[in-house]
């Protein structure tokens, strides 16, 4: 503990923040199961946004990291269908449970409930064709070893989207320009990156690396933040 706060004590005299998780820049908490209001974003038409940007079709495998009480998770497993599979992942076993019940009400199959931990996902080799993280990538402990960890759970040609607001991490949102850069550390590739319409943030596509071009962790803190 002395040694964590002296740490703390030294960046702030230096004018930068203390090193959180595996990055040099603040981490949001977690504060919330949901962003904003599902009916302010089903009339903003967010998963219909996503699916076009990911390229989403019928039958596919797709994981919500960070995945809360499941508003986007319900609505895909929906759009991929009974030969599809939605992955919805989380750290808190509180909105796991809360999405279990849901599930349970709706009566959709095709969802499993995955709990992972601040920098693994826990998600199966080539079990996915595209990942979503939507107003949650500041709130990662670990966001070098998650996304270290997400890139071998990829198929051929997978696909990661990140809806982000931009705005500081500490402030629950993250700067497009430190988004592409800490991802360009963990060795993806920036495909895409445009507003989505009716105010909800930006989206970028990332394509995934292969395990021999995955980035050093250490890389991220030249990004600052």
């Amino acid at each position: 503990m002395i040694a964590i706060l002296l740490i703390a004590a030294l960046a702030a005299a230096n004018g930068s923040p203390a090193p959180q998780g595996d990055v040099a820049r603040p981490v949001a908490d977690i504060v919330s199961p949901i962003w904003s209001n599902p009916a302010y974003r089903d009339g903003a038409h967010e998963v219909e946004q996503i699916v076009a940007r990911l390229s989403l079709r019928p039958g596919m495998r797709v994981a919500d990291i960070g995945a809360g009480s499941g508003y986007d998770a319900l609505r895909l497993a929906r759009f991929v269908g009974p030969k599809g599979r939605i992955f919805a992942e989380d750290v808190t076993s509180a909105y796991l449970d809360q999405l279990r019940a849901t599930v349970k009400e709706t009566g959709l199959k095709n969802i499993d409930i995955v709990e992972g931990a601040a920098g693994d996902p826990r998600l199966p080799p080539g079990s996915i064709d595209a990942a979503i993280m939507v107003h949650m990538y500041h709130e990662i402990q670990k966001p070098m070893a998650l996304l270290a960890k997400l890139a071998p759970a990829f198929k051929p040609g997978g696909r990661l989207g990140i809806e982000e607001l931009d705005r500081p991490t500490g402030a629950h949102g993250t700067p497009p320009k430190l988004l592409t850069c800490e991802l360009a550390a963990a060795g993806y590739r920036l495909m895409d990156l445009k507003p989505l319409r009716g105010g909800l943030g930006y989206f970028a596509v990332f394509a995934p690396p292969s395990s021999a071009k995955l980035g050093a962790a250490n890389a991220a803190r030249a990004c600052g933040g």
